[in-house]
């Protein structure tokens, strides 16, 4: 029986856990005593000789030997390899568990969509779900001693009610090498396809889900097989299996108490029980164990699944499903909160006080805002205002986006920076366009705004070779034609910001 002790850790309290160290079903104290007794054995044989039996000189070579196996205890990476494989084992534990096969979506579909009321309508259904079951059964008892135990041979299914006479001669008939636990799903195809040929299936959309959750159920089933053909490679387990017992094998050695060489030096406290020894081997192979009851959870340890329990519920539910509550509906009406907005289920005195919490309403919903109103203003969003960028961050995306942008308009930025502030200072920055009130920090203004006519004469009243660029250019190097001539960007004004475009120089 699987050990469940939920209820005793609902609430964490102080020393929650402390209850659940006292029980022996399930415990680790009832798979690891035996190992335990033999470790503490054999380390008090080798305590007795080492401190009776020996004499001086033996005593010395043993207690050499003893330190050379507690420092080779520090060469075993226990921990990285044993917490490794352990979670590995978990992870594989519960997807085991999440692949046994429930026919609890199954059965919704068949009673919703499989109709009739008269007997053959009945029968088809729990034989549908009856083939559903029988495939789950015929998987567990391949994979599990307790399922394997209840149903040794197919005449203990025949007298279970799992299948027929009949339908064991047609299993048996059908030879094959492998498993054959999926018969049962193609029979269970044969006879929904008959029962939408006789109309007990009204359409093809009730019958492709009918076959949706089928293959569902049976991809199931078949993972459960294959968990049991793949396991995890042997060499692993051989690895985490030496590397613990070899560990506490140099510590049965390493870890006793040594006499001091020189009779001047202070020898280490003997304490005769070696308390964090015997905790360290507690806990790592404490941990093997856990991985060698739940590496195959199909087992008979104390933890392990309830298959059986789990055969019986499913026969009893998915049968109950498609039979007696087959339309057998309760009479609707009026809920109790018909003619109410707010539906309020009432509470026990246990639960009163949980009226009082307020609902959750988002984790800004109490926040403090500012109280300035300058911080509340709302202002209206214009297509400049995504433009504008911080100086320098500015330069290099604009460079970024345009390859032949001249290295020049770097240097422009902290002159015209410089009249923009010397125009508010004056007055004379026009303040009807909304796009200044973004403008008020120094850091913001960082567009180049000049005229495309003096850019044009400047280039013109340029050398003849750009010394950012080493490119000739202007009107002496007539001999370059036009097309030839590297593009410049130009920083055109449009209302209060910037836009840039290329335009070929000269």
């Amino acid at each position: 029986m699987t050990v469940s002790y939920t209820l005793k850790v609902a609430n964490a309290r102080f020393g929650g856990f402390s209850k659940l160290l006292f029980r022996w079903k399930g415990s680790i104290y009832k798979l690891l005593y035996k190992e335990f007794f033999v470790f503490i054995l054999l380390y008090a044989i080798l305590s007795v000789t080492y401190r009776h039996l020996l004499n001086e000189k033996q005593k010395q070579l043993f207690s050499k030997v003893a330190q050379y196996c507690n420092r080779s205890t520090d060469l075993i990476p226990l921990s990285f390899v044993l917490g490794f494989y352990v979670t590995l084992i978990v992870n594989r534990w519960w997807a085991q568990y999440t692949s046994i096969p429930l026919p609890d979506q199954l059965m919704c579909v068949i009673s919703s969509n499989v109709h009739g009321k008269d007997d053959k309508g009945r029968i088809l259904r729990r034989t549908l779900i009856r083939y559903a079951n029988l495939s789950s059964v015929l998987i567990l008892r391949s994979v599990s001693t307790r399922v394997l135990k209840r149903f040794p041979t197919m005449d203990h299914l025949v007298d279970a009610g799992f299948m027929t006479q009949d339908e064991r001669k047609k299993f048996e008939s059908l030879h094959s090498d492998f498993n054959k636990y999926w018969i049962p799903c193609v029979w269970f195809t044969n006879l929904a396809a008959q029962a939408r040929r006789d109309g007990r299936i009204r359409d093809d959309v009730a019958l492709r889900l009918l076959m949706d959750e089928l293959n569902l159920y049976r991809s199931k089933c078949s993972m459960l097989f294959h968990y049991d053909w793949i396991s995890i490679p042997l060499v692993y387990t051989q690895v985490v299996t030496i590397a613990v017992y070899s560990f506490f094998a140099f510590c049965v050695v390493g870890r006793q108490f040594l006499h001091p060489l020189d009779p001047d030096q202070d020898g280490d406290l003997d304490m005769y029980v070696p308390l964090p020894t015997l905790l360290q081997f507690f806990f790592y192979a404490g941990w093997l164990k856990v991985a060698e009851q739940i590496i195959n959870p199909f087992g008979e340890d104390d933890d392990d699944f309830e298959t059986n329990k789990l055969i019986d519920r499913n026969l009893q539910v998915s049968l109950l499903s498609v039979d007696d509550m087959y339309q057998n509906l309760p009479p609707t009406g009026k809920d109790k909160y018909w003619n109410e907005s707010t539906a309020q289920p009432p509470y026990t005195m246990a639960t009163v006080a949980e009226t009082l919490k307020p609902s959750f309403m988002g984790s800004t919903f109490d926040m403090r805002m500012s109280d300035d109103p300058e911080q509340r203003q709302q202002v209206e969003a214009s297509p400049n205002m995504t433009r504008i960028q911080t100086p320098l961050l500015s330069r290099f995306i604009t460079a970024a986006a345009s390859p032949s942008i001249s290295l020049k308009n770097f240097a422009k930025g902290s002159r015209i920076h410089q009249q923009l502030l010397r125009a508010r200072a004056e007055g004379t920055l026009p303040s009807s366009s909304p796009s200044f009130y973004h403008r008020e920090d120094p850091e913001a203004v960082g567009c180049i705004e000049e005229e495309e006519t003096e850019d044009e004469t400047r280039l013109s009243e340029t050398p003849t070779s750009d010394s950012h660029l080493g490119i000739p250019y202007g009107p002496k190097n007539t001999g370059i034609h036009r097309k030839e001539l590297p593009r410049i960007t130009v920083m055109e004004p449009s209302d209060d910001s910037i836009s840039i475009t290329d335009q070929p120089s000269g």
